[in-house]
């Protein structure tokens, strides 16, 4: 099974007619891929009714991957935090994504570490303890720091991994120095995650105004040749056995939807049970 999906359901206007309301729009998504990324959580642990309103919308076989909350991987300082422990942090997380965990519809908590995290001992055990607390999750871990895959750690790291059951997020972004980590086409569980955020070198270093770095960062169109490598890449994969997820986070100019859709026909997937759709915006061509 290769499933390929967007980050976030609500910006990719190419996959909704211009009349669906704004709680309508996961539905429409759910009808062009069965998989799809949540990234508001890293910045607020959505309410139970929420989660359990997109278990409703979407089909019985469409799985999500929640992003792990700003503080819990250290993003948010303590200062800033809204809760009063680290204990009831995790607690709120892990009771909001149970209706979906229930619903077999959770494929991963997405766990992505700033770029200031390293590869050292304290963090692994951190990693460690974050295992134990969601126990009930499957975690798949991002990085963003060069330590970890330098050449006399990298094996050390896929090992950690492995031995903790956790899925290693192969990344493909710029190489911008030691806040990115290069793209290591390596599995430590029966689960793959490819994580593709563009290759837009200037806009990863230059994001210019705090407030819409976003739409810089993620600045970027990929060619069929690059398409085609990630297709090889999710192939090699599959022979293996294993169950292989891709997202597109490209989409400053929404740019993810047409370069998923067209990784889908690179790989000539099809799938059943979708949605079904009002409105085929792609036409017959996809």
């Amino acid at each position: 099974m290769i499933r390929i999906g967007l980050t976030g359901f609500t910006d990719h206007p190419l996959l909704v007619s211009s009349a669906t309301k704004a709680s309508d729009k996961l539905f429409d998504y759910s009808g062009h891929f069965p998989i799809v990324e949540i990234d508001s959580s890293f910045y607020a642990i959505p309410q139970q009714q929420t989660v359990e309103k997109w278990v409703a919308q979407t089909p019985k076989n469409f799985q999500f991957v929640v992003k792990a909350y700003q503080a819990m991987t250290g993003h948010q300082k303590r200062e800033d935090w809204t809760f009063s422990s680290i204990e009831e942090i995790y607690q709120t997380f892990e009771e909001c994504l149970m209706p979906m965990q229930q619903a077999n519809k959770l494929y991963a908590v997405l766990v992505q570490f700033p770029p200031w995290y390293d590869a050292t001992e304290k963090n692994k055990q951190y990693i460690k303890k974050m295992n134990q607390r969601l126990a009930h999750f499957q975690l798949a871990v991002e990085f963003r720091n060069q330590t970890w895959f330098a050449p006399q750690q990298s094996e050390a790291t896929l090992q950690f991994l492995a031995t903790q059951n956790i899925i290693h997020v192969i990344c493909d972004e710029p190489q911008a120095g030691i806040g990115t980590v290069p793209f290591v086409a390596e599995a430590t569980t029966s689960k793959v995650m490819l994580r593709l955020h563009g290759r837009n070198l200037h806009g990863w270093r230059n994001v210019g105004n705090k407030e819409h770095w976003r739409k810089v960062r993620f600045l970027y169109n990929y060619n069929d040749q690059e398409l085609q490598q990630f297709a090889t890449v999710c192939q090699q994969f599959e022979q293996q056995g294993k169950d292989v997820v891709v997202t597109f986070n490209n989409n400053s100019a929404h740019d993810a939807a047409p370069n998923a859709k067209r990784l889908q026909q690179l790989l000539d997937v099809k799938y059943d049970g979708l949605a079904p759709r009002q409105l085929d915006i792609f036409g017959g061509e996809w």
